[in-house]
């Protein structure tokens, strides 16, 4: 049987994504209702961190513990990939000892790279590419709040980052038109456009963007590895920043959203964060269930 790795949303099809994301909404019912389910037992999941993180560490080891299983978190400092080890080799010996294996990094070709020499499935919960876990939340959360998203308009307001890549193919995969917002010089990969074609449209004004959306996201304006560039960013990205007033051009339905973490006063208003139509808690939390999904779709035949 094929190993399935998780390295964008284009690995899975679109019956299986909206799928996942309601056994999401399933799983964490079955929390809050305190039904111990336990498919995992015995089941470790590795962990490597190349990058920092809150939500994605707390969320994979939280997910393995409720499903019965086991997460090692792993450091630069606690694998040999930061002495130099090839990834070929790293990956032939951890995929012998871990039933699945969770990768943060830098370069997307590391996590491809893994997944050709690992014989277990690979997930990608970060890279300067991509961040489709955060997607499978945030589809989660607004399938919660709004129902389906097919069909609907979504805003993506700043940086034509990972998280805007991973939007890109949410629209395609999901089914929404999808605006995108940022000065010139910061649009997304044009690889992911080409994929998307007439999904996707190139705005500069945000107010343009979020003219009757239904969903408005955003994120910081530099991310991990651009803090020499953050003064020039913030004076770049000063006039899309997300606010109340913004909001009130977008459908009246409108939620907001942001990956966290914030930087309040930057590219969201401090007043936005706790505004009735952000709903970047409930996302935060689908983190956890989202993914409990997704390893279970992985390692549960």
């Amino acid at each position: 049987m094929t190993t399935r790795h998780f390295l964008s949303l284009m690995d899975c099809s679109e019956v299986e994504l909206i799928s996942l994301i309601k056994r999401g909404v399933e799983l964490k019912s079955l929390h809050r209702q305190g039904v111990v389910y336990e498919p995992l037992k015995n089941r470790v999941l590795g962990m490597i961190f190349e990058k920092a993180s809150t939500r994605t560490r707390v969320s994979f080891e939280a997910g393995m513990i409720h499903l019965g299983g086991q997460a090692i978190f792993l450091s630069p400092r606690d694998t040999q990939l930061g002495r130099g080890e090839p990834i070929e080799d790293s990956a032939r010996v951890l995929s012998s000892m871990c039933d699945a294996i969770m990768i943060r990094t830098f370069a997307h070709e590391t996590l491809e790279t893994f997944a050709q020499y690992s014989k277990v499935p690979i997930i990608n919960g970060l890279s300067d590419d991509l961040h489709p876990c955060q997607l499978l939340a945030d589809m989660q959360t607004y399938l919660e709040h709004r129902g389906s998203i097919k069909g609907k308009t979504v805003a993506w307001i700043g940086d034509g980052n990972n998280m805007c890549n991973t939007f890109i193919q949410a629209a395609i995969q999901f089914d929404f038109q999808l605006r995108v917002a940022c000065p010139e010089g910061y649009e997304p990969a044009q690889q992911f456009l080409d994929q998307a074609g007439e999904r996707v449209t190139i705005v500069r004004d945000p107010l343009e963007a979020v003219a009757g959306a239904h969903l408005v996201n955003t994120d910081v304006w530099a991310s991990m590895g651009q803090e020499d560039e953050a003064a020039a960013r913030l004076k770049q990205f000063a006039p899309y920043q997300v606010t109340p007033a913004m909001l009130d051009a977008a459908d009246e339905s409108v939620l907001f959203m942001h990956c966290l973490p914030a930087h309040r006063g930057e590219e969201v208003s401090d007043a936005l964060m706790d505004d009735p139509r952000s709903v970047v808690w409930d996302q935060a939390e689908n983190r956890l269930h989202a993914q409990k999904a997704l390893v279970e779709f992985l390692l549960v035949e």
